[in-house]
């Protein structure tokens, strides 16, 4: 396969014919000036161009995990659908190898440079799949910055080959066309702050602006997506951590409050599945309770609002002395916890 066409319409129906929903290249030229993350040499010198693809989350396990009916299906689906992303890249990595071009497999999730001044903990990716989405035409950014598709909303999971091939780029998708209104779901439902609500970051690749909402410390993402804690202000909701530990408002403050709830949380129950993710001390295993900015971002208005109402009329988690999660009021919450041992209570909350 010599001709550039033809080696780009390979590439492109290698990964849709095996389970993605939309895919694009991205060339050196095209993410020229982009941030570090966009550097495709770092991961393969030589490298000329890069395939990212995605590949859609299971819609009525979401639903099922937004009402709290299910936590298990969607979190098993999430995992497994990283790893299907993963697969797919090495497969198209490896193809593309045995033609003589070296490429190189940027896996789907939980791969950080070791290179950066806090290491692994600054969680900056080796290549950022999201940079070469919207560059490519995988999607566009939405507020919250994660990449929103015409099809599935964010609601994706990304992969992406590096290779020496010289394939030719796709293009961005027609901002006009942008179905993200700034309806804001995604930084209501985010009980961390991650996103601040005012301030943009723009960055520019191969002459192309780009903006999203602006990320603060990625320790708030670490407190509530981690798990450790999930209880909105208002006590009236929860995600699916049955955790209750402050949310600290200054920055400065999530470190140690991060430190403290990681610590305090060891001795509850384990939940059955979950992954292995390379940040968690001590080699445990790390469970799905989040993600909502992602899973309520959806084409239509009315279900992103749809999903919402679901999220903050379920109720609370509280973990049974088996592990297993359940959603309840937050009188009957409030009644689970009065009824631990002190020593129990002080896994979940400040006691």
């Amino acid at each position: 396969m010599n001709d550039r066409k033809e080696l780009t319409r390979f590439a492109i129906d290698f990964v849709m014919t095996q389970g993605a929903c939309v895919a694009g290249i991205a060339t050196t030229d095209t993410l020229a000036g982009g941030p570090p993350s966009t550097d495709l040499q770092y991961v393969l010198p030589g490298a000329r161009s890069a395939v990212t693809f995605a590949i859609p989350l299971d819609a009525e396990k979401i639903e099922r995990y937004l009402s709290k009916q299910d936590h298990a299906s969607h979190q098993k689906d999430n995992i497994q659908t990283n790893l299907l992303a993963s697969g797919i890249a090495v497969g198209l990595a490896s193809y593309l190898d045995q033609h003589g071009y070296p490429s190189f497999t940027v896996v789907a999730n939980t791969s950080y440079r070791k290179d950066t001044p806090g290491g692994m903990l600054d969680f900056m990716p080796d290549i950022s799949h999201r940079y070469l989405a919207v560059r490519s035409g995988v999607g566009w950014f939405g507020l919250s910055g994660n990449v929103i598709t015409k099809t599935h909303g964010a609601a994706v999971i990304l992969g992406s080959v590096v290779t020496t091939a010289d394939l030719e780029p796709t293009e961005p998708l027609p901002p006009e066309e942008k179905y993200c209104d700034e309806c804001r779901f995604c930084i209501a439902s985010c009980l961390s702050g991650l996103m601040h609500k005012k301030e943009l970051t723009t960055v520019t690749m191969g002459g192309v602006e780009f903006s999203y909402s602006k990320r603060r410390t990625y320790h708030r993402c670490d407190l509530v997506c981690g798990g450790f804690t999930g209880l909105a202000k208002n006590g009236k909701w929860s995600t699916w951590s049955p955790g209750r530990f402050p949310i600290p408002q200054k920055e400065e403050e999530f470190l140690p409050a991060l430190r403290k709830a990681v610590m305090s949380s060891w001795a509850r129950p384990e939940i059955e599945g979950g992954l292995h993710h390379p940040a968690m001390p001590g080699h445990r295993k790390l469970n799905f309770t989040c993600g909502n900015c992602q899973l309520i971002c959806h084409p239509d208005r009315e279900e992103r609002e749809r999903r919402y109402k679901l999220l903050t009329k379920s109720g609370v988690v509280v973990q049974m002395a088996d592990g297993s999660l359940k959603a309840v009021s937050p009188e009957i919450a409030e009644k689970h916890l009065a009824e631990m041992s002190p020593e129990q209570r002080a896994c979940y909350e400040e006691v």
